[in-house]
């Protein structure tokens, strides 16, 4: 059993572990620091301070040819964490609206704007309202120009423009990654594999956040993110299937780099470690491969880790 901590890349051959980044404490600080809307959350951030991976170990009886496929740790409760993604690809200016009634509150719950079903916020009074605000909904989804997101948006004016950040659940986050980084036709074991990648990547950048205000963008200079447009059935399942297990090495999270294919993934991702072909895992997938075959194809040297709630 051992805290998370971070330890991101390493290299191809030997898994020479390059760590740097956040340390325990700081990636359980990161974890927590989450500025909700007028409600308490010091049960949560406590539930969070007992956040541990377990890591699977192999069995003595296992078969000859499991050394490729990575040992899966036992099925346990969830831990239910919040991450925060910036909309990039929104604009400075986007139109906020939602499915069904939505409010405009500010950080300490005073209620600012509220309207109807694809009634739009007015983000010319949201300029005087105060440093930011979070938009909240009754129905199921909020729109960004149109496009539904889970979760809450937290609304940031900087200079002139409107920073939106997307507060969404890790698992359904996963769930629409795996969606807008593979074609949900695909096998469910290579959109697995992708869930368990995205999630690791996802988690160290928790650890290691992109912005005081955000973990990771939108874009696939991070991992492709499109709101609950790009999540269905079979996506979530995925993330479902794998909830809350990552890469691990040495006890640290491992940012799982991948990429379309194996030379984009040589090309981008050589110089900073093992990398993950996507067309190479849907490859693997046909040929009979499970998802924990595949990432111990790709991340030799790795483990799988599920987080799990320590001991109070």
């Amino acid at each position: 059993m051992a805290v998370v901590a971070v330890a991101v890349g390493f290299a191809a051959q030997g898994l020479a572990p390059r760590p740097y980044g956040a340390a325990q404490g700081e990636l359980l600080d990161a974890l927590i620091v989450t500025p909700p809307p007028a409600q308490d959350t010091t049960s949560a951030a406590e539930q969070l301070r007992r956040l541990e991976a377990r890591r699977a170990t192999p069995q003595a009886n296992a078969p000859a040819n499991a050394s490729l496929g990575l040992v899966e740790p036992d099925a346990g409760p969830g831990v239910d964490l919040e991450i925060r993604v910036a909309l990039l690809g929104a604009g400075s200016k986007p139109d906020l609206s939602a499915s069904g009634a939505w409010q405009v509150v500010s950080r300490d719950g005073q209620l600012l704007q509220q309207g109807g079903a694809g009634s739009s916020v007015n983000l010319s009074e949201l300029w005087l309202q105060g440093p930011e605000a979070w938009l909240q909904t009754s129905g199921s989804s909020l729109l960004v120009n149109g496009r539904p997101y889970g979760g809450r948006l937290r609304l940031i004016p900087e200079s002139g423009a409107l920073r939106v950040v997307n507060h969404v659940g890790l698992e359904t986050y996963i769930g629409a990654v795996v969606g807008a980084e593979m074609p949900s036709s695909w096998s469910l074991e290579a959109l697995r594999a992708q869930a368990v990648a995205a999630r690791s990547y996802a988690l160290a950048h928790m650890a290691r956040p992109a912005n005081r205000h955000w973990h990771l963008g939108d874009t696939t200079r991070w991992q492709a993110y499109k709101g609950l447009s790009s999540s269905n059935e079979r996506t979530r399942q995925a993330a479902a299937s794998t909830a809350g297990m990552i890469l691990s090495y040495q006890g640290a999270i491992v940012e799982s780099l991948y990429a379309a294919n194996r030379q984009i993934s040589l090309e981008a991702h050589g110089h900073l470690g093992a990398s993950m072909s996507q067309h190479g895992a849907q490859d693997l997938a046909k040929q009979g491969y499970r998802y924990n075959q595949i990432l111990g194809h790709y991340y030799q040297g790795a483990s799988l880790a599920r987080l799990k709630a320590g001991a109070s």
